[in-house]
């Protein structure tokens, strides 16, 4: 493998592994402020005890993010300098705005979060947990606006081959932006509901039947039962919203090859791109041209528009985009089946969690880390269907890509594939490790209420 090649790779898998951590922390500060703000309503300890426990794993959460983040920054010198030499000065600012307006509220108030409970008055708790849950949520923001802005660019005008910036506003809110920004906010609050609903049934199979778990329990399925549909929805607008500024990305997706109407949504394929065909397909008739077009008569773009005359491929490389879009559908589904399964039984004769049988429970357990799968799945769609872009009609990947030898790229990509798989083994390690230890020997039966302004306990708990 050339250096673009191996460079994308270590790019791919550099990503692939910061991006599961923020996933986490953007929704889970929400839902911390949400148990606090629960606990100072009621002055019931049973949510002070769920944010106690799911404090410590956004702690750990947010520490991973941010060493896995450091190499990121590198890679734009190291790997891809034609990047930041085209689109720095839009690039730039944009993450300058993440730093100023996000990394400097979560530095100032997470060690009040954490630490602060019992030293501080509760108010200003409760503030610290809303100042970094949104510190989180602004960071999401500006993150999510350059990779938009490099989907659907506008707001500029390259002048000797530089990108210079003639209107911020068009920059931030391009086309793509809210689609993408919303869909993946609800990705990270499907990824954290999926965690909770996850370790807190573990903790309940080995003895852990405290309020909190409880507690914690019923809200991340029901979170998820209500948020999934809305994902689904917001999914086919994104969809919608791409076919429209990336159609080569779209016919990816569904491998599909000639534009025409009446076209089948295919369950299963193995495109051939050298042949430009799919192989075994089974798919159901003209269903892709009525999520797309709501018509079976819409027409839908196929990859051969996407071909010069001097036999240049200007669209993705289809397996890849085929196959990580189905694999997102198919977790996602899991997701409503599941989620809305156990809150069946629960709502069943208002049972609660004690109605949710072992199977459920162990089904629970093993879809703990299915939002990260899905998505990553979503990612891989996204970015790889971009390509051979980098940005897109702007810059290509290969145009940006550093001119060092491969065997170098070879050997940095293996050393961060090796500390990446023990830095994500001991990571959830480490979550099962304190869903243990708080949940051994733990008594059964709910926590008494506690007055409403009482000074809640230490947080950072063993």
């Amino acid at each position: 493998m050339d250096t673009l090649i191996l460079s994308r790779i270590q790019f791919g898998a550099n990503i692939s592994f910061h991006i599961l951590f923020p996933t986490i922390t953007i929704a889970l500060g929400w839902v911390l402020l949400f148990f606090k703000l629960r606990f100072n309503a009621t002055g019931d300890d049973r949510w002070m005890e769920a944010y106690r426990f799911w404090v410590k794993v956004f702690a750990l959460s947010f520490a991973m993010g941010v060493v896995s983040g450091i190499t990121m920054s590198f890679q734009f010198g190291t790997n891809w300098p034609g990047f930041m030499e085209t689109v720095g000065n839009i690039a730039g600012p944009l993450l300058a705005y993440e730093v100023m307006t996000a990394f400097f509220l979560e530095a100032v108030f997470l060690g009040i979060m954490l630490f602060g409970a019992s030293r501080v008055p509760n108010w200003l708790h409760t503030l610290a947990t809303f100042l970094v849950a949104f510190g989180t949520m602004m960071s999401a923001f500006w993150i999510i606006v350059l990779n938009s802005w490099m989907h659907t660019p506008q707001g500029f005008e390259m002048r000797e081959g530089v990108a210079h910036a003639t209107d911020w506003f068009a920059i931030i809110f391009n086309p793509s932006m809210p689609y993408r920004f919303f869909h993946m906010v609800l990705a990270s609050f499907l990824t954290v509901s999926f965690l909770i609903a996850g370790v807190s049934a573990f903790r309940w199979l080995i003895g852990g039947r405290t309020a909190g778990v409880r507690v914690a329990l019923k809200t991340a399925i029901y979170g998820a039962a209500l948020l999934i549909p809305a994902q689904i929805l917001l999914g086919d607008m994104h969809g919608l919203n791409t076919l429209e500024h990336q159609p080569q990305k779209v016919a990816a997706m569904e491998g599909n090859w000639e534009t025409q109407s009446n076209v089948p949504l295919l369950l299963f394929a193995i495109p051939d791109d050298a042949a430009r065909e799919n192989r075994f397909e089974i798919g159901i008739p003209n269903l892709a041209s009525i999520i797309l077009k709501h018509s079976a008569d819409g027409v839908v773009p196929g990859l051969n528009d996407f071909v010069t005359d001097e036999g240049e491929v200007l669209h993705p490389r289809v397996a890849p985009v085929f196959w990580s879009f189905r694999v997102m559908v198919g977790i996602g589904m899991l997701m409503l089946l599941v989620s809305w399964g156990a809150s069946a039984m629960m709502l069943r004769q208002w049972r609660g969690v004690e109605g949710l049988p072992k199977p459920m429970l162990y089904a629970l357990v093993g879809m703990s880390f299915s939002g990260w799968l899905a998505t990553l799945a979503g990612w891989y769609t996204t970015e790889i269907g971009r390509q051979p872009w980098l940005v897109q009609g702007v810059l290509t990947t290969k145009q940006a890509v550093a001119d060092v030898p491969a065997p170098m790229v070879l050997t940095t990509l293996i050393a961060y594939l090796i500390v990446y798989a023990i830095l994500l083994g001991a990571y959830v390690t480490v979550i099962f490790f304190l869903a243990r230890r708080a949940s051994i020997g733990a008594p059964l039966g709910t926590s008494e209420p506690r007055g409403k302004h009482a000074a809640p306990k230490a947080v950072p708990a063993e």
